[in-house]
């Protein structure tokens, strides 16, 4: 659909909170992408800053009355192009309801609106004694409702899950405009299908979620830290493996290999060895002696599979200058990039723990294979790696090489048993991918639950389900 001024937009001016009604091209370009590189944006017809669910629903009415697609955004930093405009839509940018509405000290609960920076939802429950735990690398800009999109997950994975394992309840504005609450704030409850959980993930495709209900953990213990140093990404991958196999309960086990390592060193000072092959992060936030113990058990393995050295600190400043190091990987690349052409494609495949070794040593031949550059970091503990591909974004032949390249990687995730997006979504950016992945009768299931929920397709068009 093309931009067309027969849409009577001034209509829906009238039906939203002043001000929110955004038709000044220079800004609603601005919106118009998240970080995605190769994710086409379309001309958008306006932008809606959101501040209020009326505001949602009178979007989704007017986008329903006029066949007019709609596409959601938080803060767009997403990687996949999940937040990109359409041409001829409206994007409903609901950043400005960003309210932490109720923390529930006896539920261990909280509402929240969607535009809530997860890190200010951290800092604000730590007043309560409580913690929320899912933390991506952008915990400090992404917003709750992003992270519900694409079921963030971040660094304490490995032990305490992902988003999906947090949401309870939520309000959600269909495609017609009409409200409804999913799940339940209770913790247990089967009344019904988990509608709220086919919304985790779904990347504005099904809906607008303007209000989630969260389950909390009392506040974290201080966990203590230790570094492995590896001559070889297989040999940290083994490790991983065996560790993780023996029924350890780390709250946090992160990989970054040689390359990477190099990139953050020239970012920062944040006291990472040089000239190292690969190197896990590890954290235990066992009570009493049992966090040592574990990471004298991970010392162990380490050295078995060749690690060359482990460091291990209890030290609280230690422990926040490491978790900072792990946190610059993405500004430090993307630093290094620039230097290289400004290219740099993040991939998000997802394996099983087992297979970490398989995948670093087929993962080196992918590098050696293609005139581009694979630096790689990730969640080791649950087997979510982020392989970038770094290439010079102006030539046409290192493009191609890149593109290749971060093909190479997802199918890879899909030979060794995994999945092409751990917790980056599907977007655009690997729409055509999700077929590969999905089986027949989960293509059709897919394809049944969009047309029910969005009859007329204007919900996130080209996203995801490539419709």
């Amino acid at each position: 659909m093309s931009v067309t001024a027969e849409i009577p937009t001034q209509d829906l001016e009238a039906r939203l909170s002043p001000g929110a009604l955004v038709t000044d091209r220079d800004v609603i370009d601005s919106y118009a992408s998240d970080k995605a590189l190769f994710c086409p944006a379309g001309q958008a017809l306006a932008l809606v800053r959101a501040r209020t669910v009326d505001d949602v629903v009178a979007v989704m009415s007017f986008a329903t009355q006029h066949h007019i697609p709609v596409v959601t955004q938080g803060a767009r930093t997403g990687l996949s192009g999940a937040a990109n405009a359409v041409d001829g839509g409206l994007l409903l940018n609901v950043a400005a309801m960003d309210q932490v509405l109720e923390i529930d000290e006896v539920n261990q609960t909280c509402r929240v609106q969607p535009g809530v920076i997860n890190q200010d939802l951290k800092t604000a429950l730590a007043e309560h004694g409580l913690a929320y735990p899912p933390d991506p690398g952008s915990v400090a800009i992404s917003t709750i409702g992003g992270n519900v999109a694409t079921n963030a997950g971040g660094m304490c994975c490995v032990k305490y899950g992902v988003t999906k394992d947090y949401v309870r309840a939520m309000t959600v504005v269909l495609a017609d405009g009409t409200v409804t609450k999913l799940g339940r704030p209770t913790a247990k409850g089967v009344a019904g299908l988990d509608l709220a959980a086919l919304f985790v993930g779904s990347e504005g495709t099904l809906g607008t979620i303007v209000e989630v209900t969260l389950a909390l953990k009392p506040a974290l213990t201080q966990p203590i830290t230790a570094v492995g140093i590896f001559p070889d990404t297989a040999s940290a991958g083994r490790t991983v493996t065996e560790y993780m196999g023996s029924g350890a309960n780390l709250s946090m086990l992160e990989f970054i290999d040689g390359p990477s390592v190099a990139m953050i060193n020239a970012y920062g000072d944040f006291g990472l060895p040089d000239d190292v092959g690969a190197l896990l992060l590890v954290q235990s936030d066992a009570k009493g002696a049992g966090a040592m113990e574990e990471l004298e058990a991970f010392r162990r393995v380490a050295e078995s599979n060749g690690g060359s050295e482990v460091f291990v600190s209890d030290d609280p400043a230690d422990s926040q200058m490491l978790v900072a190091a792990r946190r610059a990987v993405a500004p430090a690349m993307e630093k290094y990039a620039h230097t290289r052409g400004g290219g740099e494609l993040v991939d998000d495949v997802c394996v099983p723990r087992s297979a970490l070794g398989e995948f670093f040593e087929r993962l080196a031949l992918i590098d050696a294979r293609f005139d581009v550059e694979v630096a790689t970091a990730g969640h080791a503990g649950d087997g979510n790696m982020h392989p970038s591909v770094v290439f010079d974004a102006g030539d046409e032949a290192q493009v191609s090489q890149a593109q290749e390249a971060f093909a190479a990687i997802m199918q890879l995730g899909l030979d060794l048993g995994g999945t092409i997006t751990g917790e980056h979504g599907v977007g655009f950016l690997k729409r055509e991918w999700l077929g590969r992945e999905l089986d027949a009768g989960a293509r059709l299931m897919h394809t049944q639950i969009k047309n029910a929920l969005d009859p007329l397709g204007i919900l996130n068009p080209g996203k995801m389900f490539g419709v």
